[in-house]
């Protein structure tokens, strides 16, 4: 399977690529803004799973530049998609009053926008029965526990939900699935970020694991859902 992979220079994305890479039939294409950490990722693949196919190509979702990706992929032979897992994600906890518009247009520049105009750029690489996976979090689920600073991340985790379900619609046509995830507490660095101190029931490693099976076989049973993955809230 040819796997594309945002967000991938750490915590769940980090771990997602190494999951993937385990299988040597899969092709993964690791996204991030970070090229160091890619190229350190794609090391340490090989490290434990000599037959890898990892391809990291430093990338911003922020900048604009998607016309140049498709291009990067065929340059590594990669001619189609079978998964595209959005995972890349930006946080800030502020009070309510603190935020200001530059934290609102970064906030859903990364978690709505950036993930919106890279599946417009992919689509047309996409195959029958490809799979787009959206990574949101229970702060973005209708009815779950809030907290209070997280009011913009919140809110841009529920948009990238409900455009998941629209999706969906405008692609039946073309047998192209489209599902979202809302993770509850995974212990990375952006847990850390908006809860320090807080010690989540599950491992990056351990959600990987779960995320890798859902977005290889959920879309043969979900199409259009936001699904709760949750332990603890946080």
């Amino acid at each position: 399977m040819n796997v594309i992979i945002t967000g991938a220079s750490r915590g769940l994305g980090f771990e997602l690529v190494k999951k993937f890479a385990a299988k040597p039939e899969n092709n993964v294409v690791a996204l991030s803004r970070n090229e160091q950490k890619l190229l350190r990722l794609k090391e340490e693949c090989q490290n434990i799973y000599p037959h890898s196919n990892v391809f990291p190509i430093p990338f911003d979702i922020t900048s604009g530049a998607f016309e140049k990706l498709p291009r990067r992929m065929v340059d590594f032979e990669i001619q189609s998609i079978d998964i595209l897992i959005n995972n890349a994600g930006l946080l800030i906890n502020k009070p309510f009053m603190e935020l200001n518009a530059d934290d609102f247009d970064n906030l859903f520049e990364v978690n709505v926008k950036g993930a919106f105009r890279l599946i417009q750029c992919l689509i047309p690489m996409m195959k029958t029965n490809s799979h787009i996976l959206n990574i949101s979090s229970m702060g973005g689920y209708q009815g779950s526990m809030k907290f209070p600073g997280l009011s913009l991340y919140s809110s841009s985790k529920g948009a990238i939900a409900i455009f998941t379900e629209c999706l969906a619609e405008e692609l039946k046509e073309q047998s192209i699935s489209a599902n979202c995830l809302a993770i509850g507490a995974v212990q990375t660095e952006m847990l850390a970020e908006a809860f320090p101190g807080f010690k989540a029931p599950l491992s990056p490693s351990s959600m990987a694991e779960y995320i890798l099976e859902f977005a290889t076989n959920g879309h043969h049973y979900y199409n259009g859902k936001i699904l709760p993955v949750s332990l603890s809230t946080p």
